[in-house]
């Protein structure tokens, strides 16, 4: 039936409309501080540079918050877009607006750390980093406030950076004397300089502690470091006792122009990501058919731009391991590099992060590099699916050279092992039937030589009996090898009464359960010599008292279980009985379960095909 696109989930439709909220009140924002500062006499170059700034961050951040909606940084982004024109309400001529244009200023400076110090994760991860963002935020918020209630325009008019004589009223002046403006102005600017100078040590202590993916990650951070410097030099000729701004107009330029900056690196950066994405379907073909661990954890690296990458390949401790093989002696169960070491998962604060790659269900392997590398998701996911796809290509060619071997030893054994049987065939024929059967020749020929003679008739009725009881003894011999190759109760009667033919002649006690029916000739002889084995084992080595014989059909399989209270310890390959056993299903397509614990019995276990 046909069915018509209904309405979109509200789930789904609730973080666009959200965004879609954002962006209104950014280009509100900017409508009105764009406004108030032309009113301020702001040239159109001035307000248009305004705007772009103000504009830029919160296009970027809305663009960044859409990407990844769980990192704060495009939160703060468009914070830092939107508080960038709070200071222009300065210029807007109402009390209150120029009240909270005068305490808030300094806001954007203080998002402006924060996202700084918190680029890329969103997350201020050591007590210095927040601890410049509480002084940051508390420094406007106390600061500020205090500059604003002391802060008269008409008589301080430069005091601003709008520089506007008609500014004002501000709802907040106290009526403070000038000096006392003066006083509070200078410490809050030095405040914010020695609060712009920490910031900076910590970016270059965390610069200098950085991974070189990291690095390449925090690049916008330090096209921002430019921004704090410029600000610093303004906030310092504003400091200078003489109040003097020569060049002030050429700093705020540049500050204005890094700015913009800010948020073209971090849409560079997405870009760049975008193309390294690109870069990962090659990434097959770079480490060819069969990579060795060496080639595959270069190839990663150089993909995702990160030297100090480890790859670690599982190791479960069966002897199948993960493909390619990662060394010798490795821990059971862990993930060992390229060169035979241990790879450990990373902490949660160390700076490293781990991918594990899985597959079916499976580990496979694991990828230990830079954490920043986290801000790309799609990105660590494609670069899984490829290094998946490459261990799994390893190791199915692993698995069909192993097969190909295993098949050709298979084939090997059975070529010997029926040379053995046609020895034992010929032996078996010339120390009984064939030995009884020269016996008899020569009793006849006895007979005839005395025939001929005219001989005695009871001694010649001897010699007919003679050779009678040894032609006899030499039918049960054919018969009996007859039986070995191919028993006749088999092919009239079917498996259920070969088996159970077998059951009465075993030395040990036997109970059988067999499915009534008829199999394919093939499933059914196997099946049959199979018990025969098993029978055999029971009796001459496990010492068991007991056996139960099973043999039924499921999902187009014949089941043949042989379970007895023996000694156990059987190993399917330490003899040629099990051995044979096992190549002999395997030539049809089956499988041979041996569980032999020792002290425990033993339970052989054979499934083939029967459909």
């Amino acid at each position: 039936m046909f069915r018509g696109r209904g309405p979109a989930a509200p789930g789904r439709d609730a973080p666009r409309r959200r965004l879609l909220l954002y962006a209104g009140l950014s280009l509100a924002a900017g409508a009105v501080g764009g406004w108030a500062y032309a009113r301020s006499g702001a040239t159109g170059t001035d307000v248009a540079r305004d705007l772009a700034v103000g504009w830029s961050f919160a296009a970027a951040g809305l663009v960044a918050w859409w990407r990844r909606p769980a990192n704060p940084t495009g939160r703060l982004m468009l914070a830092e877009g939107v508080t960038w024109f709070i200071g222009n309400l300065q210029g807007s001529g109402v009390p209150a607006l120029f009240a909270v244009g005068a305490w808030f200023e300094a806001l954007n400076m203080a998002v402006l750390a924060h996202l700084l110090l918190a680029f890329p994760d969103g997350r201020l991860t050591t007590r210095l980093a927040r601890w410049v963002v509480v002084s940051g935020y508390g420094l406007v918020a106390v600061g500020g406030l205090l500059r604003a209630a002391v802060f008269d325009p008409a008589v301080h008019p430069g005091a601003s950076y709008l520089s506007c004589a008609g500014c004002g009223p501000n709802a907040l002046f106290t009526g403070a004397p000038p000096g006392v403006f003066t006083a509070v102005d200078l410490g809050y600017r030095w405040a914010g300089v020695v609060i712009t100078l920490v910031c900076v040590a910590t970016l270059v202590r965390r610069w200098r502690a950085s991974a070189p993916a990291r690095r390449r990650v925090l690049l916008p951070v330090w096209i921002s470091v430019l921004v704090a410097i410029a600000f610093v030099f303004w906030e310092a000729l504003y400091a200078l006792p003489s109040g003097g701004l020569v060049g002030a107009g050429a700093v705020v330029l540049l500050s204005d122009l890094s700015q913009v900056s800010v948020p073209a690196a971090f849409l560079a950066g997405l870009l760049r990501m975008r193309l390294r994405r690109a870069a990962v379907g090659h990434l097959v073909i770079q480490v060819g058919a069969d990579p060795t661990p060496r080639g595959l954890q270069d190839a990663v690296a150089r993909v995702l731009g990160d030297p100090s990458l480890r790859i670690g390949l599982w190791t479960d401790g069966t002897g199948a391991g993960t493909a390619p093989a990662a060394g010798a002696g490795a821990p059971a169960g862990a993930y060992t590099g390229p060169d035979g070491r241990p790879v450990r998962v990373p902490g949660p604060d160390s700076g490293r992060a781990a991918t594990v790659v899985e597959g079916r269900g499976e580990p496979l392997a694991v990828l230990v590099h830079d954490a920043a590398l986290r801000e790309d998701p799609g990105l660590l996911a494609a670069v899984a699916a490829s290094v998946r796809l490459c261990l799994e290509n390893t190791r199915l060619r692993a698995e069909v050279t192993r097969r190909a071997e295993e098949a050709r030893a298979a084939h090997t054994r059975l070529i010997e092992s029926a040379d053995r049987e046609r020895r034992r065939l010929e032996r078996d024929l010339h120390d009984g039937a064939q030995t009884r059967l020269v016996f008899a020749l020569m009793a006849l020929r006895q007979v005839d030589a005395g025939l001929a003679r005219g001989g005695d008739g009871a001694g010649l009725r001897g010699t007919v009996a003679e050779a009678d009881r040894t032609l006899r003894k030499a039918l049960d011999d054919l018969r009996g090898i007859a039986r070995g190759i191919h028993p006749a109760v088999l092919v009239r009667e079917g498996l259920g009464a070969a088996v159970t033919g077998l059951a009465e002649e075993s030395a040990v006690p036997v109970v059988v359960s067999v499915t009534p029916g008829r199999f394919p000739p093939l499933a059914e002889s196997t099946a049959y010599f199979t018990v025969c084995e098993a029978l055999s084992n029971a009796a001459k080595h496990a010492r068991a008292r007991a056996v139960g014989v099973t043999v039924e059909s499921a999902a187009g399989r014949l089941v043949v279980e042989v379970t007895d209270d023996g000694v156990g310890g059987a190993d399917p390959g330490g003899g040629s009985g099990l051995r044979g056993l096992a190549d002999r299903l395997a030539a049809v397509g089956g499988t041979l379960r041996v569980d032999s614990p020792a002290g425990s019995g033993t339970r052989i276990r054979a499934e083939l095909p029967c459909a």
